[in-house]
């Protein structure tokens, strides 16, 4: 059964228009057609309204996941008409509703998977679950994509909600999947900055000899279709006159596509600190699974929202390309 699209947004809820950047990932994605996602426990009026306003934009064809009664009390509070969803019913539990999203991913009912109004520990859970089919051969891990104002192109950041202090190995499958999206969306060969403290090896930060041994696992081939350096400082990673004073001779400082951070609680803040003081605007996806994930938070913009869809769009092209 495929649901028609007349569970529009309301004129009031009319997306809001995207960053330039974003704007050119969505008119990308819907070139490409709308895609199955199965929405996890969509019960309040925003999760529905997420999905709606995706389908609405033409991204995607959601397969709303949960207990229909609380999924169509939700989407009339949205204004929506509940009677145009395709409404897969489960018993109101979070988990169980997560569980069965995944399950329609594993079996090819669904081509992503999307957050809807539980716990973001609640949907990977069941998406790493050994039942659910889903794992891949990395780790997984989330990649954002901003949209900061004066910035000439997107900029991908990770990891900066999912692995909190990754190791060695786990950090070439967070720059893996990252480079993967940046070819999912253009980049054909993005230049990956390695971030630390300092731009210099001391085995007194941690994070600087896990940047100079991914430049080499890059060599080799470890990690394949970037240019990697590092340990790069914020400053001369995103500024070439910062990394011209400081002596840095590099085809990645002052010009990188994406970001490695260190650990969570550094990329974090970096990510917090360009939406809420630079103004950036982000869309993002958990990659490194069989089917891409899209964590959508209470506090996303409408254009977040919809340029996460789109995302998860041109991610699942990549995948089965």
């Amino acid at each position: 059964m495929t649901p028609p699209l007349s569970l529009a947004v309301a004129a009031d809820d009319a997306p809001a228009t995207p960053r330039p950047h974003l704007q050119q990932l969505i008119d990308q994605a819907r070139a490409r057609g709308p895609i199955p996602v199965a929405v996890a426990y969509p019960c309040d009026a925003g999760s529905v309204q997420a999905a709606m306003q995706a389908a609405h934009a033409g991204l995607i064809r959601p397969l709303l996941v949960g207990p229909r009664q609380r999924i169509e009390a939700a989407a009339r509070s949205a204004g929506l008409d509940p009677s145009a969803a395709e409404i897969h019913s489960t018993a109101d539990d979070a988990r169980i509703a997560a569980a069965q999203a995944a399950a329609l991913c594993r079996d090819g009912q669904a081509r992503a998977l999307m957050k809807g109004s539980l716990h973001s520990d609640d949907l990977l859970g069941a998406a790493v679950a050994r039942e659910a089919g889903l794992r891949g051969s990395r780790r997984a891990s989330h990649v954002f994509i901003m949209d900061i104002p004066g910035y000439d192109r997107p900029l991908l950041m990770t990891d900066c909600v999912v692995n909190i202090f990754p190791s060695l190995m786990e950090k070439r499958d967070i720059a893996q999947n990252a480079v993967d999206l940046a070819h999912a969306i253009g980049i054909v060969q993005p230049r990956v900055a390695l971030l630390s403290a300092v731009e210099t090896v001391n085995p007194a930060i941690p994070g600087t000899i896990d940047a100079a041994a991914l430049c080499k696992m890059a060599d080799r081939g470890q990690i394949t279709g970037g240019i990697f350096d590092g340990p790069l400082a914020y400053d001369n990673a995103i500024s070439l006159h910062s990394a011209h004073n400081k002596g840095i001779v590099s085809d990645v400082a002052g010009r990188p596509d994406i970001l490695l951070a260190p650990n969570l609680e550094a990329g974090n803040m970096i990510y917090k600190q360009l939406v809420y003081m630079a103004n950036a605007e982000c869309a993002g996806l958990v990659l490194g699974m069989r089917v891409p994930i899209v964590l959508t938070s209470r506090s996303d913009s409408v254009a977040s929202r919809i340029a996460s869809c789109a995302l998860a769009v041109l991610s699942s092209a990549e995948m089965q390309a």
